[in-house]
């Protein structure tokens, strides 16, 4: 088992993900609404950076650590879970006006629905820090922490910048306060910090089991990019010339020229 000031640092990092997330709330402090074409590039530049992290960082890595069929079954699981988890949670409606309201089985249901879209990122972390004490790191706050757990942490807290917003847009609609808007988009990545000490504390007992693990973290946020965020970045941008597919192609190409330097250094 992890010593438990490894574990308190894996969750910290998870944390600071969750954290940005309410990031993307904060423009609807000063602004009433966000245009049709900046939600778009936002979620354009969130995919760019969740392939990026996924292709670059974690598939990467995960060939220096087994075989690219070893890769290939984790990537196959993260896929496989995600859809099974969006299949039992498909007819769950939550009204974010009733938050507060909810009993504990209503909470427990909205946790369920976060889950599906946060976990697999909190894992990501998580399995980006399973060198964390070891060689061949950079020393941080007394520990030798891995170069691509510190690249997943940022590339996971910019992707969660947009996500946030685009979380905040239907609450606005539905007026939820603006103070709560922020809260609720932090609430929505709650599960990242938890899903991050669980990657951690598995691969770090089962090492044998790390290639599946960057496979499924990889796995996980690539099904998710191609299953939610393009789809919901070309509906929102349907009224927009060429269907808004111009934003999307522009932010995803920013996203990528983030993420790609950050790799190779």
């Amino acid at each position: 088992m992890a010593p438990l000031e490894n574990l308190v640092v894996v969750f910290l990092a998870g944390l600071v993900t969750a954290l940005a997330t309410g990031l993307g709330a904060l423009p609807f402090l000063f602004f009433e609404e966000i245009g049709d074409r900046w939600t778009v590039a936002l979620w354009g530049l969130a995919s760019g950076i969740m392939v990026s992290a996924s292709l670059f960082g974690l598939v990467d890595e995960g060939l220096a650590e087994g075989t690219p069929v070893e890769i290939a079954i984790g990537m196959a699981a993260g896929v496989v879970l995600v859809v099974i988890a969006h299949e039992v949670l498909l007819d769950v409606d939550i009204d974010p006006r009733e938050y507060e309201q909810a009993d504990f089985t209503k909470l427990v249901l909205i946790l369920g629905v976060l889950t599906v879209h946060s976990f697999p990122e909190g894992i990501a972390v998580g399995v980006s820090f399973a060198d964390l004490g070891l060689a061949g790191g950079i020393e941080l706050l007394g520990l030798t922490v891995p170069l691509l757990a510190i690249f997943m942490t940022v590339a996971i807290s910019i992707h969660n910048v947009p996500e946030g917003t685009a979380i905040a847009i239907p609450l606005r609609a539905m007026g939820v306060s603006k103070g709560r808007m922020v809260w609720w988009a932090v609430f929505s990545s709650l599960p990242q910090p938890i899903g991050a000490v669980i990657a951690f504390a598995f691969v770090r007992t089962a090492r044998a089991f790390l290639p599946y693990g960057f496979g499924f973290a990889a796995g996980a946020m690539i099904y998710l990019v191609l299953s939610e965020f393009i789809p919901e970045a070309l509906s929102i941008g349907e009224p927009l010339p060429y269907g808004g597919r111009r934003e999307l192609v522009a932010g995803v190409v920013v996203g990528i020229a983030v993420m790609v330097p950050l790799a190779f250094i």
